[in-house]
Order: structure tokens, then sequence, then C-alpha cells
């Protein structure tokens, strides 16, 4: 075991840098957080997960009220105080980072408030938020610096009108027209809550699906749900330029199936990915190695090639999100400590937080045919679901991806109202090796959207209570 008493700096307070930070301390050690923003907290909460979800909360609720017609149940128009929507979601933002700062205070973790550079593998040169710089030597550095929204060269403009991630969630108006290049997680929940609140929102994506990531049978229903809260969607088509203008951002497209070539937009929401924040000044005083798409490399135990430095999060590459940044800190920490530990999981969850929603882990099936890999599939699809009729909601379905031999799962896809919820049972039964047996008998509570798991796999026996399937001759 190593000396758990070391002098620990974390570059970065987002999910996984705090995360890093606070066990850490809760294992002895000393350790100094640096962030440029006041507490801990990171993209995550203060311009990505938590605000968006806030709002998405709210594009649920007016959704779920105009819905409500279909049952007999009558609302007005909603009334929108868009002053009093934005301070809701930064209480709340404030509310979750303030607690962070405290936790921060109890741990005794040095919170610094400014941006780090290397001088070497183990001093930083920090210039603090409020003037000044200050020189700190540690044991071990864990750089933690995510990602920030990646851009588009050729379609860079220097406009008001023209958005990414973090200013769209600012919701400093609500556009009478929108269009969102891309159609990837981000764009299609922004896009989702804009066009809740009021506006007119078209997607453009090059590809031609939406959610090009995720298995296309789970993301056929979202697709249809879009179409009618939508204006549009192109699919196959680019964006050859954008104009600022007068009247708002002309827009040309490229494609085969373009109808329309030009059309102008109030606000352009450019939402085509994320990249990684690899470029610390200083780097290159270290032995860390850096891929060609920026990412830093790293082994199991989350060390980069300088054997003084870890690294954690979006900035060591794909899949960018909070939930895989928290436990490969904790890994980096554990490594630091001398636990005999490997960040190797089965099943790392995605979730899209649209309506209806869209989750997944382990093993697609879209992967499995890249890989040209022997499966089973089973779905079992929710509108033999009472509790997902008794919702209203049965676009939904639950899928599961298993080994033909050993009947082991290896993927699980959900889609439909709570899938996000639903999935950590999928990752747990990757996670555990479980069969499908398994889940066919642990019993479920009815009536519940999470029996579609256990019907799922009584639909690979072909014994699912609530689906006819004749037996074969």
């Amino acid at each position: 075991m190593a000396d758990t008493n070391l002098q620990i700096a974390v570059v970065g307070a987002g999910p996984g840098g705090y995360a890093a930070a606070f066990l850490a301390a809760d294992l002895g050690m000393k350790v100094t957080l640096i962030d440029p923003e006041l507490n801990p907290g990171g993209v995550c909460l203060y311009r990505g997960c938590i605000p968006s979800k806030a709002l998405l909360h709210v594009a649920k609720l007016i959704g779920e009220s105009q819905h409500a017609r279909n049952w007999g149940i009558e609302f007005e128009n909603p009334r929108i105080d868009l002053a009093r929507l934005r301070s809701w979601k930064e209480d709340v933002v404030k509310k979750l980072t303030g607690g962070l700062g405290v936790l921060s205070k109890q741990r005794k973790v040095q919170y610094v408030q400014g941006r780090a550079a290397f001088e070497n593998s183990t001093t930083l040169r920090v210039t603090k938020a409020n003037g000044g710089d200050q020189t700190l030597s540690f044991d071990r550095i864990i750089v933690a610096t995510g990602s920030r929204p990646a851009i588009i060269p050729a379609l860079k403009l220097d406009s008001p009108r023209v958005l990414d991630s973090t200013s769209a969630l600012d919701l400093a108006e609500v556009p009478e027209t929108m269009l969102v290049i891309g159609g990837g997680y981000i764009g299609l929940e922004l896009g989702t809550v804009y066009a809740a609140l009021g506006s007119k929102v078209s997607v453009v994506e090059m590809l031609p699906g939406l959610l090009p990531g995720a298995d296309r049978d789970l993301v056929l229903p979202l697709h249809k749900r879009i179409e009618k809260i939508f204006d549009s969607i192109l699919l196959n088509t680019t964006v050859a330029s954008m104009k600022d203008e007068d009247g708002g951002i002309r827009v040309t497209f490229d494609g085969s199936e373009v109808k329309q070539q030009e059309k102008i937009f109030d606000k352009v929401l450019v939402s085509v990915g994320r990249k990684p924040n690899s470029e610390i000044p200083g780097l290159e005083k270290t032995r860390i190695q850096v891929s060609q798409r920026g990412f830093i490399q790293v082994n199991k135990q989350l060390q980069t090639d300088d054997p003084l430095i870890y690294a954690i999060g979006d900035v060591t590459g794909e899949p960018m999100l909070a939930h895989k940044a928290t436990h490969e800190g904790r890994t980096a920490v554990e490594a630091i400590a001398g636990h005999k530990v490997a960040f190797e999981p089965n099943a790392i969850p995605a979730v899209v937080f649209t309506d209806p929603e869209i989750a997944w882990c382990g093993l697609t099936e879209t992967d499995a045919q890249k890989q040209n890999r022997e499966i089973k599939v089973a779905k079992f699809p929710w509108a033999a679901s009472g509790r997902a009729m008794t919702l209203d909601r049965t676009e939904g379905m639950t899928k599961l991806i298993l080994d033909p031999h050993s009947e082991r799962i290896l993927g699980v896809g959900i889609v439909g109202a709570g899938a996000g919820e639903l999935i950590s049972e999928g990752v747990l039964a990757i996670e555990m090796g479980a069969l499908a047996k398994d889940l066919a008998l642990t019993i479920h509570p009815h009536p519940t959207l999470s029996e579609t798991l256990m019907e799922s796999a009584e639909v690979f026996f072909g014994t699912s209570t609530d689906i006819y399937r004749p037996k074969r001759a």
C-alpha cells in the first residue's frame, strides 16, 4: 500500500474532479482543487446536465398539459414568465454548486478559483480569478479539465444569433424560429426545450438518421414524436453557409433531399459535439501524450504517460459522460492510494433526455452488426404494458441483446417515458453477468414500466404473459 498522506492537485472541479478530490480527502490526502468557477460543479452543473434537465422538466410538463386533451382534460395555453423560469433554473444550479462548496470545506479541501498551467510534472502555476499567480507543488496531479462545445470553422459566425449549448441554456429569449445544426443528443434536448416554449424548431443532420450512435429501432419512436413537435427534420443535409442579416441568419442547405435551399432563422444553435480541453498551458513540460483527436492518453488506472500525472473524464476520450468521469476520478485516486484497481466497466449507460427518453448500455445491436457478432435480440413493446397504457405512452420498447449460447445479457436498450431511470437495472444485470433467466425470474412490481425488463427476458424464452407467440411446429 502506498502512503495515503500525499499532496494531491485536481485540475478541474466537474463531476470527475470533485469526486476525485473528495475521495482523496476521505482517504487522508491533502487535496487542492483548482477551477475557474466560484464553487465545484464544472460544465455539468453550471452549463450542462443540470440546467438542461431542469428546462427539459418544464418542456415535459408543457407537453403533458397538451397531451391531456386526449383524456378529456383541457388546460389553458401556458403563460411563460421567462425571467422567473430562468431564475428558477439558476437557483437549482446555485443550490447544487453551493452545496459542493460546503462539502469541500467540510472535507478541508483547499479550493483555488483560478486556472492552472504546468511548470513540470509536479508543479502548477495557478492564475487566480481575483488576480495574482501562485506556484504550488504536489506529489500527484489529476487532470480533469473536461470539454467544450465543438465548432465548425467554415460556419463560424460572430453573431449573438448563433448559439452553442452554453448560450442556449442562458434562455435569453424564445425565438420564433430556430435551426439546430446537429441531430445528436444535445441538439435534440435543447431543441425540445425551445419547441415546448414556443419556437418553431428545425434540425439538420448530415447523416441518414437522428442520434447516429443509437440503435435505429430505439430512435424510431423518438423520431416520430419529434416530427410532431419540430417544424422540420432535415436528414442527409449539411449547412453550406450562414450569413447574418437584418432579419436573421440566412442559412444555405446542401443535400440531395433539400427542398428549400435557403431559409432565414431568428436563432441558430450549433450542436455538433464536444472537444476535449487538453490544450493546458505547459503540457509540453510533462511526459503526457495527446492523441490526434486531442484526448489525453491514459491506462486502466487513468495514469498518463507521465507516471506522476493522472487524467479523467471528457479529456480522456469517449464516452463524454459525467457519470463516467465520476467513476474514473474514484479509480484514479484509489490507484494513487495503492489500491489494486482498474477502470474497465462492462457497461456505461447513455441517456438521451428527450421525450420519449432513450437509454442504452453494453453491446448495442448496431455494434454487434459491425463486429459481425452472433447475438439474439428480445424486444418487448410497451403497447403490451399495462403501466404504459395508463400513462398513454405506449410508443416505448425494451430490448435485450443476448449471447445465443450462454444466454448472458450483453446489452440493454430502452426507449420510452423514464428510460433513463430504468436503464440502471440493465447496467447491473450486465455487470453481474446475469442471464436472461435471472431477469425473467426476478419478480417485478405490477403495474410498472420496470416490468418491461422482466417481460423482455420472457420474450426471449417465448413465455411472456402479455404477448402471444405461436409455438413453433
